[in-house]
């Protein structure tokens, strides 16, 4: 149960997600900007309370029954190193080096970064990786859960498809995947693309525990994950969100999935954020 003392914690920690990755794709003129700003609620309430893992990026005695995390959504990367930095894994002066020649802060993430458990980056295929990482753990007979964020726009790839029937096949209840639902990808709305819903029925015919959720509700995040470390198989947590969060301009446009703001932008989204 989050206190209402955790719940200012995360706001802060969120807010500061949300600097870093706009200082970061500014600073590179590269990034994806929209669907990281979308994830920020998500990955910080999945790591700063829902994921057992090293303490400031040191390996603990029991490092190996550490939760593991896939990024499926590879191009997201600025929120990821940002968390990553918060808990100490890196240093929040590396940020300014994402994008630059020599970083370890690749444009996707890359087995370079401390806290990074597989390079992601090729859409579709991050469910699949999670997938054999959770079967291997029961294998080893370590209860550690492996969780995977998926955008929405991947799960028109028919390999997550795959990974998802192997996931209910093989009762891999210590899986839980989370879709960033902003129904926005890089063409325009996911639904005119490829439409995805009914998609909770597309997910419980698979046989998986869903959930749906506000993905930028701190509370329904932590619950619905707490929920799912306990569940019997699968689950899966449809996070709804807006791409672009938290920046006025960029909400709900898809224009801005891989954009770099100019200087004016920045100025006016840092503005916001003050």
């Amino acid at each position: 149960m989050l206190t209402d003392e955790d719940i200012k914690n995360l706001n802060n920690l969120c807010l500061e997600n949300r600097k870093h990755i706009l200082d970061m794709v500014y600073s590179a003129q590269s990034g994806h900007i929209g669907g990281s700003l979308s994830s920020c609620e998500i990955m910080t309430v999945l790591f700063h309370k829902c994921m057992r893992h090293s303490i400031g990026g040191k390996l603990s005695s029991d490092y190996q029954f550490r939760d593991r995390f896939v990024l499926s959504k590879g191009h997201v990367s600025p929120i990821y190193y940002s968390v990553l930095a918060q808990l100490g894994f890196i240093s929040k002066s590396e940020l300014k080096t994402f994008r630059k020649l020599g970083t370890r802060l690749q444009g996707h993430p890359s087995l370079w970064c401390p806290g990074i458990e597989v390079a992601t980056g090729s859409l579709g295929q991050g469910l699949s990786m999670a997938c054999g990482i959770a079967m291997a753990l029961k294998l080893d007979n370590n209860n550690a859960n492996v969780f995977v964020l998926l955008g929405d726009g991947e799960l028109q790839e028919g390999n997550v498809w795959e990974a998802f029937m192997q996931a209910s096949h093989r009762n891999l209840n210590n899986l839980v995947a989370i879709i960033d639902r902003n129904r926005l990808q890089i063409d325009g709305n996911t639904e005119n693309v490829k439409s995805l819903d009914d998609l909770s029925a597309k997910l419980r015919a698979f046989n998986w525990n869903v959930i749906e959720i506000d993905g930028h509700d701190l509370i329904q995040i932590y619950d619905s994950i707490e929920i799912a470390k306990l569940a019997a198989k699968p689950t899966v947590i449809i996070a709804n969100t807006i791409k672009g969060k938290g920046i006025s301009f960029m909400e709900n446009n898809a224009g801005w999935h891989g954009k770099a703001p100019s200087k004016e932008d920045y100025e006016k989204a840092m503005l916001e954020l003050s």
